[in-house]
């Protein structure tokens, strides 16, 4: 009797189930399980043994799902790194690395079949063995050409096809002939064709295949700088190391990937591109499409799930040369044949999970397989993260560099705009000092368009009585509400709670509530009375609810049918608008105010990036900075352009005090609804912690925010110093956790454990 260790998508560590021997079985299949008394789930077999476990009673394996194992060694290897360096079990990462329907569940074994993804069919058909011979099909020409000419044309049109595919006894698929099912159905029924279903293979591209040089796509003509930035890219791939490529915005990245991307599909090899957002990256993805067709395939959450479900089946059971284009968790693809992994804008925070276990940063683990599989990876970025250059400086990754835009596009200019000075000079409307609302209206009169960017939605932050200082805020999250005028309500950003606008005081019965601070809805407001004859649109969470929206936006842009654009984050990635020569941004102050040892870096790339949207073709941009600390070193290293002075700066900064790149910051986030028993948990695993780490424990304390969906959350920081190595730091996490997970007094507590913390 052979027994097989299962990972199921529970928070659990493997368990034991026995294999019957009519059953095959092998490392990495899907199979169905009975766990417990009535539920049926999908688990991967992670191990097979002969030793039999000291159980009482071990349920079997009920049946295997698909022909192939859904999971290869590299992805085995992943998913033991990821439960491993982030403290978590295997279980968890499967529940993020598949899609649902590859991991069905269910009360019945009936439900779970009817929830099961099978691999995408197609049917084919073949003419009868006689008519597999050129003469004999001309005999039955000759003999029903005249009684039957539409049976004659049908035959006909499946010779020719599998004529061209290699004979006239090779299948060809349905959907090629064009004629009525029912046609079809009579000719298989006088014997005439056969038909059979095939499991869709996706193209083989093979080394020795057709259509198989970088000749065959039409790659963009590459510049001096960027042939060099390549070249210095194949240099650090044939030492094995990591690239790490800081390019200005508009330096010709994309171009560069493209390249890449043609060498290892041309090769038979698959290429892993990872994008912060899908849909932000839309341009992007079009681009690729149209040059790679037939070879990139799309993965990401708007997906619907059967799309999802057979984009990881496909990869899991064929292989070839094709260019996948997706989001964090498209590091969990099985594909086969890896021969490139690009991690573009890898700064982007997106990349690490937050919300949920495993809390994983995609970018690090794009290494990790690089480095287990030997496939090539690249890492882009225009401001790239502390991590990342410092690796660099350190000589882990080979650092290349592109200082110049490519073609004719010249980098903006940077103005910095003091509001303070502008109040008092009585330079300020509303929200706009005048030296911006100036070279809007130039940019309006030649033509061409503007950005403003503001990192709040909403129409105001808040509101507050000026007589008694009261705040709506959330009964669930302990947030202030954002008032929205579309809707006429408060709203909270964090559990969807609203509630109407008060007209007074809920506190002090005064009608004077005031709107506190300004959101990109006011911004579209005042701006269009300021200029009405603009045509001015909105981009945030608000308006981008789908992606069909946020295409509708984006294209009216395109078309300069938009003259002003108002946005958050979403317009600062990825973008190349041809006609925007103004950038505007609106509150700096905002971004350098937040209580994070990253506030500075944060703060100086998103505003780099949002200000590479502007000049990025013949005309030069210009990018105007309102802010009230106009010496601030980031607003300085923002004008200037100089990555290099605030990097060494903010690692000078950090290294004196010893936050990361010179430690490992490891988060507990402790969540309970009853406050007295968070606040004894918290202190209670603070205690233990610091029996191992010491001084390195610091808290607990408060979360920033101290009340979310109805539950407290208190946290601890461990900052784990160089000098101890981070798996015994993780080991004696482990052994904490575990302690605490004994205490019976405990068990409604809820510790989220976040490693790298963001």
């Amino acid at each position: 009797m052979l027994y097989a260790q299962v990972v199921l998508p529970l928070a659990q560590p493997p368990y034991t189930f026995s294999l019957d021997e009519g059953l095959a079985v092998s490392v990495g299949d899907a199979v169905v399980v009975q766990f417990g008394s009535s539920r049926y789930y999908t688990g991967i077999v992670w191990s097979i043994t002969e030793e039999k476990p000291d159980y009482p009673r071990i349920k079997p394996i009920l049946s295997k799902l698909y022909s192939k194992p859904l999971l290869n060694s590299t992805m085995q290897r992943l998913w033991e790194w990821v439960a491993d360096y982030y403290i978590c079990s295997l279980g968890e990462v499967m529940r993020v690395a598949l899609p649902s329907l590859s991991k069905p569940s269910a009360t019945s074994l009936t439900e779970l079949t009817e929830r099961s993804i099978t691999p995408p069919t197609e049917r084919y058909l073949t003419l009868c063995p006689d008519l597999q011979s050129e003469a004999t099909l001309a005999d039955y020409h000759t003999k029903y050409g005249r009684r039957a000419p539409r049976r004659c044309a049908t035959l006909d049109a499946i010779a020719a096809l599998a004529v061209a595919q290699g004979g006239l006894g090779v299948a060809v698929p349905r959907r090629l002939v064009d004629v009525e099912s029912e046609h079809i159905l009579s000719l298989e029924k006088q014997g005439l064709i056969t038909s059979e279903w095939r499991t869709v293979e996706r193209h083989s591209w093979g080394v020795d295949g057709a259509n198989n040089t970088p000749d065959t796509f039409l790659l963009p003509t590459l510049s001096a700088a960027q042939n060099t930035a390549l070249e210095g890219i194949r240099a650090a791939h044939e030492r094995g190391q990591a690239a790490l490529l800081h390019g200005v915005t508009g330096s010709g990245k994309t171009e560069i990937y493209i390249h890449l991307i043609a060498e290892h599909l041309a090769a038979g090899r698959d290429v892993l591109m990872l994008v912060p957002e899908i849909v932000i990256t839309s341009q992007l993805v079009e681009r690729l499409e149209r040059i790679f067709e037939g070879r990139t395939t799309t993965y990401h959450s708007r997906l619907t799930p059967l799309r999802r479900g057979e984009t990881f089946l496909r990869l899991a059971l064929a292989s070839g040369g094709e260019l996948i284009v997706g989001v964090r968790s498209s590091i969990f693809l099985p594909m086969q044949n890896l021969g490139l992994i690009i991690v573009d804008e890898e700064h982007d925070a997106n990349y690490k999970q937050s919300d949920m276990a495993p809390r994983y940063n995609a970018r690090d683990g794009a290494v990790y397989i690089g480095h287990m599989c030997g496939a090539r990876v690249v890492l882009g970025s225009a401001t790239p993260s502390l991590e990342s250059y410092m690796n660099a400086l350190s000589g882990k990754y080979v650092y290349v560099e592109l200082t110049e835009r490519w073609g004719d596009g010249v980098l903006p200019e940077v103005v910095v705009s003091d509001t303070i000075r502008a109040v008092k000079r009585g330079e300020r409307r509303t929200h706009f000092n005048l030296d911006l609302l100036n070279d809007i209206a130039r940019t309006l009169a030649q033509g061409d368009q503007a950005i403003l960017f503001q990192n709040r939605r909403g129409y105001a932050p808040y509101i507050q009585c000026r007589t008694c200082g009261y705040s709506p805020r959330c009964p669930r999250c302990n947030v202030t509400l954002t008032k929205h005028k579309s809707s006429s309500r408060m709203e909270c950003h964090y559990c969807g709670y609203n509630t109407p606008v008060p007209s007074v005081c809920p506190n002090c019965d005064i009608q004077d509530m005031s709107l506190m601070g300004f959101g990109t809805e006011k911004v579209v407001e005042e701006i269009s009375r300021l200029f009405p004859s603009a045509r001015v649109d909105r981009l945030d969470g608000d308006t981008s609810t789908s992606e069909s929206a946020f295409k509708r936006i984006v294209h009216r842009f395109e078309r300069c049918e938009t003259d002003i654009l108002v946005g958050t984050q979403i317009v600062t990635k990825g973008f190349d608008f041809k006609g925007v020569t103004t950038v505007g941004i609106l509150n700096a102050d905002n971004l350098l105010s937040t209580p994070d040892f990253r506030a500075s870096e944060r703060a100086f790339q998103l505003m780099m990036q949002v200000a590479g949207r502007a000049g990025r073709h013949n005309n030069r941009g210009r990018v105007m900075i309102q802010t009230s600390q106009p010496q601030h070193p980031v607003i300085r290293d923002v004008a200037t352009g100089d990555y290099r002075a605030m990097a060494l700066r903010e690692l000078a900064e950090r290294r004196a005090f010893g936050y990361p790149p010179y430690s490992r910051l490891v988060r507990i986030l402790i969540r309970q609804q009853d406050y007295n028993l968070l606040r004894h948990a918290a202190h209670r695993t603070a205690e233990m912690l610091r029996t191992r780490f010491g001084g390195a424990v610091m808290g607990p304390v408060a979360s920033a925010l101290e009340m979310l969906r109805g539950e407290y959350r208190a946290e601890i920081l461990i900052k784990v110093e160089t000098t101890m190595p981070m798996r015994d730091a993780r080991r004696h996490i482990r052994e904490v956790m575990g302690a605490i997970d004994k205490c019976k007094e405990y068990r409604a507590v809820h510790f989220d454990i976040d490693v790298d913390a963001l």
